[in-house]
């Protein structure tokens, strides 16, 4: 029987590198997407390019230009091949906290609501199906900027003995801490997505991410930090760091060692199951340590200012540790180095 996968947000970062993965595992992809990108950041952010990629390059692609929150039109998709979905992922989002807060009903309504819909009919006509939630690290709101962090030179950091040494596990509580909207509302969609699968024993699991990173992505100045900063310096712009002296930290995974990630989870399914993943410590950066990683590579320099004000919810170090998905799926592991990621993104500037 021929096995379908519906993947929202299909032209985005993780949705198009998952899109490409299933494809090339003989899934038939559905992808779902009507370019909300160049609403949220401009024109430059559209992803109407990659999905012409897509149609061109995916022999079982097919391309629907739905908004997630129109009940209905989804539905029909749902209604027509039903069982035969194996596989839902859903990466369509609002993806920025600063955004948000200019449009706190739209953001609820795609990021909460667009989610509900999507679980509510996997659950009435394609129950057995395995259904992935793009998730992301802000359900811990403001939390881990309270973690005893000491200021270095070129980034905050943390004691080698603290056991979030490694990066923050799915132990750290999601209560008592400023999320931002955004994080509201990615969070409604996280407690939404593990309730149908507790609840309604479907086949769900919940990753909550940091830094997704690729050559493909679309970056922003709101969202996607590596990829804007490659935007800007070979542009000739000026970047502007926000607060924290630039020494904020982040770890940065590849979408398609997200993608991999997301594929041993369908191998091996369970109901409600929660995961942080990132590029952990190995594949962690300040924004100061990032741009110098990028003028070595690119041998520009980068025009950039400070505001003296940070955004809100920003994280002021944040690493991911993945020991929880490593030790249920023992096969996956990381194969984008920090290093190969800006190379690429490099090649791909150019």
């Amino acid at each position: 029987m021929t096995k379908y996968v519906i993947i929202t947000g299909s032209s985005g970062l993780v949705g198009s590198e998952t899109s490409v993965f299933f494809g090339n595992k003989n899934f038939k992809v559905l992808g779902i997407d009507n370019d909300s990108r160049s609403y949220f950041f401009g024109k430059s952010a559209s992803t109407k390019k990659m999905t012409k990629n897509l149609e061109n390059n995916i022999k079982n692609f097919k391309s629907y230009n739905i908004d997630i929150r129109n009940i209905k039109k989804l539905e029909n998709i749902f209604k027509k091949y039903k069982n035969k979905i194996k596989c839902i992922i859903h990466c369509a989002a609002q993806p920025s906290h600063d955004w948000a807060s200019k449009e706190p009903l739209t953001d609820f309504s795609i990021n909460a609501n667009g989610t509900l819909n999507l679980l509510y009919l996997t659950n009435k006509y394609c129950k057995k199906s395995v259904f992935i939630y793009v998730s992301t690290n802000k359900v811990y709101g403001d939390l881990p900027n309270f973690l005893p962090l000491k200021e270095k030179k070129k980034r905050f950091e943390i004691k080698r003995r603290h056991k979030f040494y490694k990066g923050v596990n799915e132990e750290m509580s999601i209560d008592k801490s400023v999320h931002s909207l955004f994080g509201v509302s990615k969070t409604s969609g996280d407690l939404l997505t593990q309730e149908f699968g507790k609840n309604f024993k479907i086949k769900t699991g919940i990753f909550r991410l940091g830094c997704i990173t690729g050559e493909n992505h679309a970056g922003a100045e709101l969202h996607g930090f590596l990829s804007y900063l490659f935007k800007v310096i070979k542009n000739g712009k000026k970047y502007k760091i926000f607060g924290y002296k630039g020494k904020q930290v982040r770890d940065n995974i590849h979408a398609r060692d997200l993608a991999n990630c997301f594929w041993n989870f369908y191998l091996k399914p369970m109901a409600g199951e929660v995961y942080n993943i990132g590029g952990g410590r190995k594949n962690s950066c300040s924004i100061l340590e990032a741009i110098k990683m990028i003028e070595m590579q690119t041998k520009m320099k980068l025009n950039y200012e400070y505001i003296n004000k940070n955004r809100t919810g920003d994280h002021i170090w944040y690493i991911t540790d993945n020991s929880k998905f490593k030790k249920h799926y023992p096969k996956w592991k990381i194969r984008y180095s920090l290093k190969k990621i800006i190379k690429e993104m490099d090649v791909h500037h150019r």
